[in-house]
């Protein structure tokens, strides 16, 4: 199983972290030690003191496959989840002014929450998805898939033309704007269309 990331997939968040605006999906990759699973807490490590939370719809893929058209992506998942794509900032930071890889910032353990699943027949337009990420009660970031610059068809079309998807591999397809800094204590809630489907305590 291999969790793939989509960064830089919603305009106002590359606007609020003053990034350049991709002609194609950004890409990158967390293990599957990232994954953070059924309510698990989410340990902040001391190794960063600026981690963002990233919320975003998580695809998970049911069918194998490679150069996939985006007219049959629909084929390749059945469940549409939440997770959350933690981000050491200032690590990302540093590795980004020396132009090294970041992985460090995106991968490490524990940095995927992920939350619940629904069929994708649950929703009647995948263009049309309603999701939003509380902390503490307070709502930090909404969005919408009418606003993802690479729809999740692109998305997978783009994918499997480097990496054969597996049956179980989760693809996280970008986060809103509204990220920000979390700390110990916090208490993270994620929806889809109102309905909760992600809780993580930061400790």
């Amino acid at each position: 199983m291999k969790i793939i990331a989509i960064g830089r997939n919603y305009a106002a968040h590359i606007e609020e972290l003053q990034n350049e605006r991709p002609s194609s999906p950004v890409v990158f990759m967390k293990p599957d030690t990232a994954l953070l699973k059924n309510g698990a807490p989410f340990y902040h490590p001391e190794f960063s003191k600026d981690i963002h939370h990233e919320v975003e719809l998580v695809l998970k893929i049911n069918k194998e496959g490679k150069y996939i058209k985006k007219e049959f992506a629909g084929k390749y998942y059945d469940e549409i989840g939440l997770g959350i794509d933690f981000t050491a900032r200032d690590l990302q930071q540093t590795c980004k002014e020396k132009g090294l890889p970041w992985e460090i910032a995106k991968a490490f353990n524990g940095s995927a929450p992920i939350g619940d699943f629904l069929p994708v027949s649950d929703f009647p337009d995948l263009n049309n998805i309603n999701f939003h990420l509380t902390i503490n009660g307070t709502t930090k970031q909404k969005g919408n898939t009418s606003l993802l610059l690479f729809d999740f068809g692109v998305i997978i079309e783009y994918v499997s033309q480097f990496f054969t998807l597996k049956v179980g591999d989760l693809i996280y397809t970008g986060t809103p704007a509204g990220v920000g800094k979390v700390a110990i204590g916090d208490h993270l809630e994620g929806f889809i269309e109102g309905k909760k489907m992600l809780d993580v305590e930061v400790k």
